[in-house]
């Protein structure tokens, strides 16, 4: 039985501002892929603003306004895995191309939190700092070198 679950965090840089037609599909498609991910299997939790559908208007970490963050907590690495890759969500990752920007190093970070913990935004920048300064271990690690909530290596 899992004593913790997966958080994970991932950042994008818009090509310009949310109200952009640039970036209209991403926007547009917001609240229902968030209400997906709400709807699948594992999930736990996500960050909100006080609107309550996104986090598009919190203060972020970050001086460049453009940085939008996306967090969620999860059962484990393999309902993550499935609503990532295998739902309509697929197609927004593959098309990112078109509203965002390349942002140098990883993009996104998990790590394990004990049942019930609620991530903040600094914890959450902190484990992304973390991965981009010391590469993937079981403390903050990519979506290419994943780890079980025991600090091995996930086996594929």
């Amino acid at each position: 039985m899992n004593t913790k679950h997966l958080a994970q965090y991932n950042i994008i840089k818009l090509k310009d501002e949310l109200n952009s037609p640039i970036v209209k599909e991403f926007r547009d498609f917001l609240a229902p892929v968030n209400l997906l991910a709400e709807e699948s299997e594992g999930f736990i939790w996500r960050l909100k603003d006080e609107g309550g559908e996104s986090a598009t208007d919190l203060e972020t970490p970050y001086e460049d306004k453009l940085i939008f963050i996306n967090m969620s907590v999860w059962e484990n690495y393999e309902f993550l895995k499935e609503y990532t890759y295998k739902t309509v969500h697929s197609y927004f990752l593959k098309s990112r191309k078109k509203w965002s920007n390349e942002i140098e190093g990883h993009k996104a970070v998990m790590w394990y939190v004990e049942k019930g913990h609620i991530p903040t935004v600094t914890e959450a920048k902190a484990k992304l700092d973390e991965l981009n300064q010391n590469g993937s271990s079981p403390n903050a690690f990519s979506m290419t070198e994943i780890y079980n909530e025991f600090g091995e290596k996930y086996q594929k």
